[in-house]
């Protein structure tokens, strides 16, 4: 394989090397050789299925139209936090769904345009439903006005499970300068710490959102791509 690799180089790279006398190369050899060189480099993506034990390729035909639909957080005030997604992060309000008893509603955002979306409300939540990566705000009713409830767990505190969402910006700085601004309480800031590229926020149930444009993305994981 290496003479195949070899005679490779000098028949597509360099050509011009190659004497007239020389033994000439089959169209077989040659694509071989492509096949080898192109099975190689599949092998040393990080993505590859050789380089992920457990990662399944060939998902079964049952899971087709599967997608990611929403990301729920409870929250302690619908007022403040559809301000500050709305506001602060430019989201819409996609659905709301009151369940009277049980005591509780959900507040679906996105960043869809929701003057597309049916004026009947079933088909509306329909519409909802049909639109990827939407958040679910959980409003248990009572505990914006309780004195007695301490919030929930934002996950980043011990024990640690859950750890935030992302949001993709025109502009990381310019975003970030608009945040502070604004009051935005930041757990990282842009060009803190060795992470440099991207930046941590939080809402205002304490619960984190990664801050990044499809630049600064790549000087953050630079050293990890």
């Amino acid at each position: 394989m290496a003479s195949s690799l070899h005679l490779l180089h000098y028949t597509i790279i360099k050509p011009h090397l190659i004497s007239p006398f020389s033994i000439p190369i089959s169209q077989k050899v040659i694509k071989h050789s492509c096949r080898f060189i192109a099975s190689s480099m599949a092998s040393r993506l990080k993505e590859s299925a050789e380089n992920n034990p457990g990662l399944c390729t060939n998902p079964s035909e049952a899971t087709k139209g599967y997608f990611l639909q929403q990301t729920m957080f409870r929250v302690k005030d619908p007022k403040v936090s559809l301000d500050f997604y709305s506001r602060i992060l430019g989201m819409k309000l996609l659905k709301r769904l009151d369940f009277e008893d049980m005591k509780f509603s959900l507040y679906f955002l996105g960043y869809e345009d929701p003057s597309s979306a049916p004026t009947d409300p079933l088909e509306r939540t329909s519409w909802t439903f049909s639109k990827a990566a939407t958040l679910e705000l959980t409003h248990n009713w009572g505990t914006e006005s309780d004195p007695n409830f301490k919030g929930y767990h934002n996950g980043n505190s011990e024990p640690k499970g859950f750890g935030h969402i992302g949001i993709t910006v025109d502009d990381l700085h310019k975003a970030c300068k608009r945040f502070e601004e604004e009051k935005v309480t930041f757990v990282k800031k842009p060009d803190d710490g060795k992470l440099r590229g991207l930046a941590f926020i939080q809402d205002p149930d304490g619960y984190w959102i990664e801050i990044f444009d499809t630049n600064s993305i790549k000087e953050a994981t630079l050293n990890a791509a």
